[in-house]
C-alpha cells in the first residue's frame, strides 16, 4: 500500500466514529467486560512478523483469520469485525457459533485475505487478530497503524498452525490463558473419548479429498485442518500426499491418473453438491480403486448439514459438532 494510503487509513482510525453499521454494540462484550484477567496485561505475543505488546484488556476486537472468531467467541468476546469465508457471514448459519453471537452482528471487513482497511479503521479496534490467515507483511504494517496486531503464529506455514497453537495465541492476547487451557483440554478430551471408543481407527490409513472441477482433485496434507481433525480422531494419514504437495501448500493437486494415492483404508470426500459426488463416482479411474469398490469411501457436504465446514474450521467451537456428525459415519464402515 502506498505511503499516502497508509496515512489515510491511520488518520481514519483516529477520527472515525466508533462501531460499524452492522455491529450491535449493546450485545458485544469487550474482553474486559467478559472477565479478562487484568493482571495478565501487559502481555507480549510473538508471531510471524515479530511481537506485539498489548497493554490492557482490549475493548474492541477485529478478527481477520478465517476461523479466528470462533476461539474469540468461545472466550466470551464478540468481535466487532470479521472476514467472510464461506459467503455465509460469520454470524450467519454455523450451528456451533450461532448462539454465541446472539443478536450481535460484526461488520464484514474482508473476504479471505482481502481486507477492507477503511472499514477496519472505522471500527476503531484496539486489537486485530489474524491467526488462520495468509496476512502479508504489507498488510500487517498498515493494520499496525490502526491497532495492535497479532499475526499468524511464528514457525508455521500460513494456515498450517495447529488449532491449539492458534487458540493459545488468541487466549493470551485476550488475557485469558486459564480459560483457554480449559477450552483446549475439553476438546482434547472429546478426541480422546472417540479414540478410546474406536481403537480400530488407529489401524486405518485415511485421506481427505475434494473436487471442485471435473478431472481435478485435491488431497489434503497433514497441516490442513481437515486432515488434522481425522488424525486426532485416531486415523493414520498417508505421507505420500504430503510429498506430492507443492512446498507450503496444504493440498496435493491430483489428476484422475493420480487418484490411486487415495486408495486408503478410509477415504473422506468433502464436497459442495450431490452433483460433485456423482461426478467423482462416475470417473472411470476412480471406479477401479478398492476403497470405492469396498464402499469404504464417505461423502460429506461442506454445508447442509455443515459437517465439512465444521472440520474445515476445526476450532474449539466447531470440533465438538464435527465429532458428533462424523463419528457415526466412520464407525459404520466395515
Amino acid at each position: 500500500m502506498a505511503v499516502a494510503a497508509v496515512a489515510a487509513v491511520a488518520a481514519l482510525a483516529l477520527t472515525a466514529c466508533g462501531g460499524g453499521g452492522d455491529t450491535s454494540g449493546s450485545d458485544t462484550k469487550s474482553a474486559g467486560e467478559a472477565g479478562a484477567n487484568s493482571a495478565a496485561f501487559p502481555v507480549t505475543v510473538k508471531h510471524k512478523y515479530g511481537s506485539t505488546t498489548i497493554d490492557k484488556a482490549p475493548k474492541k476486537v477485529v478478527t481477520l483469520g478465517l476461523s479466528d472468531q470462533d476461539a474469540v467467541l468461545a472466550l466470551g468476546v464478540k468481535p466487532v469485525g470479521a472476514v467472510d469465508w464461506f459467503k455465509e457471514k460469520p454470524y450467519g448459519k454455523w450451528p456451533w457459533a450461532k448462539e454465541k453471537w446472539g443478536s450481535a452482528k460484526p461488520q464484514i471487513v474482508g473476504e479471505r485475505d482481502e481486507y477492507n482497511m477503511e472499514k477496519i479503521a472505522a471500527l476503531q479496534p484496539d486489537l486485530i487478530i489474524a491467526q488462520y490467515s495468509g496476512m502479508k507483511k504489507e498488510q500487517y504494517d498498515t493494520l499496525s497503524q490502526i491497532a495492535e496486531v497479532v499475526a499468524q503464529p511464528k514457525g508455521h506455514a500460513d494456515y498450517g498452525a495447529p488449532w491449539q497453537t492458534m487458540t493459545r495465541q488468541i487466549g493470551k492476547s485476550l488475557g485469558k490463558p486459564k480459560e483457554t487451557e480449559k477450552l483446549i483440554s475439553d476438546v482434547d478430551a472429546r478426541f480422546k473419548e472417540v479414540r478410546s471408543k474406536h481403537p480400530e481407527f488407529a489401524k486405518k490409513t485415511l485421506a481427505v479429498a475434494d473436487s471442485f472441477e471435473a478431472g481435478k482433485y485435491s488431497a489434503f496434507t497433514k497441516t490442513d485442518p481437515k486432515a488434522i481433525f481425522f488424525s486426532e480422531l485416531g486415523f493414520k494419514l498417508k505421507p505420500q500426499i504430503d510429498k506430492l504437495a507443492k512446498p507450503g501448500w496444504n493440498v496435493a493437486e491430483l489428476s484422475a491418473e493420480k487418484l490411486d494415492v487415495l486408495d486408503t483404508d478410509r477415504l473422506v470426500w468433502v464436497t459442495s453438491s450431490t452433483e460433485a459426488n456423482d461426478r467423482i463416482k462416475a470417473e472411470a479411474l476412480y471406479k477401479k480403486l478398492k476403497v470405492h469398490q469396498d464402499k469404504r469411501d464417505v461423502f460429506v457436504p461442506y454445508q447442509d448439514p455443515d459437517i465439512g465446514a465444521a472440520f474445515s474450521f476445526n476450532t474449539v467451537l466447531s470440533i465438538p459438532y464435527a465429532i458428533d456428525e462424523i463419528e457415526p459415519l466412520m464407525a459404520d464402515i466395515e
